[in-house]
């Protein structure tokens, strides 16, 4: 995982022209990079923010129990293939924090109609579970890459990071 780092700017001072009055120190906000795509690739476990095209930051992923293909109706354990966008945050979420994917799309609802069930809905990127929540906690003990319902998790820290990177509206890509 990368850590979204940036150096301190500052203005050199003049040595020989020492200021006026003194000043108390100025704390420096960090800019936070904003990623304008994140990717992420089901095979390596990788979710990738992007910003131009270069990667500003890479995060280590757990998908649903049944990660290969792309998913076809509700309670089938995949995560979702294809092209959405990044609609709304929750801050009260029972997995730390989450934020929606717009699927299932149109094309996602006519492959589950196809197959006799509901696309199903709620796929988010979150964090880990709250402590109460045993049976999540019991999903990661028994397979760590493999345990949400269908959804992308990472680590609280890492979901605080792409929190603060992704605004609403930003482009997700899940590739196989």
């Amino acid at each position: 995982m990368f850590a979204l780092s940036f150096p301190a700017c500052a203005s050199p001072q003049s040595q020989s022209h020492p200021p006026a009055q003194a000043r108390p120190p100025v704390q420096a906000q960090r800019p936070v990079l904003k990623a304008d795509r994140v990717v992420v690739d089901k095979s390596e476990r990788r979710m990738e923010l992007l910003r131009d095209g270069r990667v500003i930051a890479s995060y280590r992923v757990a998908l649903g129990g049944n990660p290969k293909g792309p998913k076809i109706f509700e309670g089938d354990g995949r995560t979702p293939e294809g092209t959405y966008v990044l609609r709304g945050k929750n801050e009260n979420s029972r997995f730390h924090r989450s934020i929606r994917i717009s699927y299932p799309s149109p094309a996602d609802r006519h492959r589950a109609w196809k197959y006799g069930g509901p696309p199903g809905g709620d796929i988010m990127i979150h964090g880990q579970p709250d402590p109460g929540n045993k049976s999540a906690l019991k999903r990661i003990a028994l397979a760590p890459s493999s345990w949400t319902d269908g959804c992308i998790a990472v680590d609280n820290a890492s979901m605080d990071q792409i929190w603060a990177a992704v605004d609403d509206g930003t482009p997700i890509e899940i590739l196989p």
